[in-house]
């Protein structure tokens, strides 16, 4: 073993934790203590998150502790002579209440007054709440749609938005000051710990409901069948009220997988970007002869959705299909009710769908890009305040958001939207696919895959931070055929035109993508995530649309052009 990882094994077992923590290291093999061990939690796109269990790189009392003292430390310095008041919520996995209220002593133990939702709550109304009691940052105890053995600890700013640089860089800072766990102030402060929850669920309920573009269409589908599953999660808690407070008469749950549970006993992975994870909500849609199925993560932040196709079945759309539907639906009823003036702009990640550009061009709305993650687009929301007005914007990892007074991706308000632009469109006589053939006809054919490759532990981060050295030494002067015309490397923030030779800075953090637009307008990202242990490639083709009848056999061009990005690239 290592020194440097015996030397953190030493000092935790020779510390103040709790005995039964002692005796799970001493049974560790050493392969155990490595992966435990070999690295602390770090703040990634999505906050830390990891597996739980003993051990620095692990998500347990302690580790949760150590972020939450750093954080505090973190604010008592950025406010100064400042009352700090926080936030604090959690979702349906194992311990995530636990590690609510350890969170909850530690910041009052620091004289931080906290809020505390007295019951697991969606994602995005955390977001909200900060935003609404004027807190100073905010806590959510959630790994999203990662397997069951992980959670995770989203740190959120003033402004309701997940930390960014430099906050996040000065957070982890603050927390490797800590040179020991006796350093962690666990004992909480009963009088500066709130509890709140229905009274914020009216007000942000309420904040929803405002949202409504077409109340008519709602009236007129008000028994559009809807099949939605929260797959073991918050989305119980607010999705059905919101949907039958938008007028949506036939909304039914799936009962097995209605009962928060973080075991999640009836899939694999609690993540609706996986089919199998929406089996069920598709048998119940199916037996029901429903419209529209929704199903959400554990915290409720991201939504997945299906509709029948042109042969009556159900399918599944992906998050870039989802995203352009949501944003072409905004825009449209926007302009329809003279709500667009020119100062309006939607917002997508780098790695999302370039339907949404055209979408925005033919709207004549502004569509800036930014790095992965929402914390990027509620960056951009914040500094483009009093200038430019946000209508919505996604990303194609199922997660959505539409107005700004939630600055993270939220579930509750885009299920709302989806229910309504799949009324909206039944109400024109089309189908929510005929809706996107339309969309398809007007702006050209997209079609995205995404290739996910999961490398675990030390040895997997290795291996994905090699492949991406070597995709930067031999960048391939041709992919399936179609010249590679220009490179953009978002770790040295350069745009380069291979032919030309000609370069130019990239406006963005630094972030370790790497994208290669083709000849005939693939383009393909290549991007380790932030959160788990995978490498993430992106391929985006396009093509015109002639007519929705030629639908069948442009998709089929387009997907063997997909096919064929993917063998060439060994993926």
């Amino acid at each position: 073993m290592a020194s440097n990882i015996q030397d953190k094994v030493n000092i935790w077992l020779n510390s103040t934790i709790d005995e039964a923590s002692k005796d799970a290291i001493r049974a560790m093999s050493e392969e155990e203590l490595n992966e435990a061990f070999y690295k602390d939690l770090e703040f990634g796109t999505g906050g830390l998150r990891g597996i739980m269990g003993v051990g620095s790189n692990r998500i347990n009392k302690y580790t949760i502790g150590m972020a939450t003292q750093g954080l505090a430390n973190y604010l008592i310095k950025a406010f100064p002579n400042e009352a700090i008041k926080v936030a604090i919520a959690y979702d349906s996995r194992n311990n995530s209440q636990f590690f609510a209220e350890t969170t909850a002593a530690v910041f009052s133990a620091n004289g931080i007054y906290v809020y505390l939702f007295e019951s697991l709550r969606p994602t995005p109304e955390l977001s909200f709440a900060i935003r609404t009691l004027g807190c100073k940052s905010g806590v959510v105890l959630t790994a999203s749609h990662n397997p069951r053995e992980y959670n995770g600890y989203k740190a959120y700013w003033d402004d309701g938005a997940q930390v960014i640089a430099p906050h996040d860089k000065n957070i982890m800072a603050e927390v490797q000051a800590i040179a020991k766990i006796e350093d962690i102030k666990f004992k909480k402060d009963e009088s500066k710990i709130e509890m709140i929850g229905a009274e914020m669920d009216e007000k942000y309920l309420s904040a929803i409901e405002v949202l409504t573009l077409a109340p008519e269409a709602i009236k007129n589908q008000k028994d559009l069948k809807i099949v939605f599953s929260p797959i073991h999660g918050t989305g119980i808690t607010l999705i059905p009220e919101i949907l039958k407070r938008k007028g949506f008469e036939n909304v039914y749950v799936v009962e097995e997988q209605a009962e928060p549970n973080g075991d999640f006993p009836t899939v694999i992975y609690p993540n609706p970007e996986e089919q199998e994870a929406m089996t069920l909500a598709l048998n119940k849609a199916k037996a029901l002869d429903a419209d529209l199925v929704m199903a959400t993560d554990p915290d409720a932040d991201r939504v997945g959705m299906a509709a029948k196709n042109d042969n009556g079945e159900f399918e599944l759309l992906n998050g870039n299909q989802a995203a352009s539907l949501l944003i072409y639906y905004l825009l449209r009823k926007w302009k329809e009710n003279g709500k667009l003036n020119g100062k309006q702009m939607i917002i997508k990640t780098i790695v999302t769908t370039d339907l949404l550009n055209r979408i925005a061009e033919k709207f004549e709305v502004d569509c800036p890009e930014t790095l992965t993650g929402f914390k990027y687009i509620a960056a951009l929301i914040k500094q483009e305040e009093g200038k430019k007005e946000f209508i919505g914007g996604g990303e194609e990892s199922y997660g959505y958001m539409i107005s700004d007074f939630v600055r993270d991706k939220d579930a509750v308000a885009s299920c709302a939207m989806l229910a309504e632009m799949c009324a909206w469109a039944k109400d024109q006589g089309m189908s929510v696919f005929d809706l996107l053939k339309q969309i398809y006809v007007e702006n050209g054919f997209y079609l995205e895959a995404l290739v996910s490759m999961t490398k675990k532990g030390m040895k997997g981060a290795d291996e994905i931070k090699q492949m991406m050295v070597d995709m930067r030494e031999k960048t391939p002067s041709t992919i399936a055929g179609s010249k590679v015309i220009i490179t953009m490397d978002f770790q040295s923030l350069v745009e380069k035109n291979i032919h030309t030779g000609t370069e130019k800075p990239i406006d963005q953090p630094k972030s370790n993508v790497l994208q290669f637009y083709l000849e005939d307008g693939s383009k393909i990202s290549a991007r380790p995530s932030g959160t788990e242990p995978k490498i993430k490639f992106y391929i985006s083709v396009n093509t015109p649309l002639k007519s929705a009848v030629d639908f069948k056999e442009t998709k089929k061009f387009l997907e063997d052009r997909i096919d064929t990005i993917k063998k060439d690239l060994n993926l």
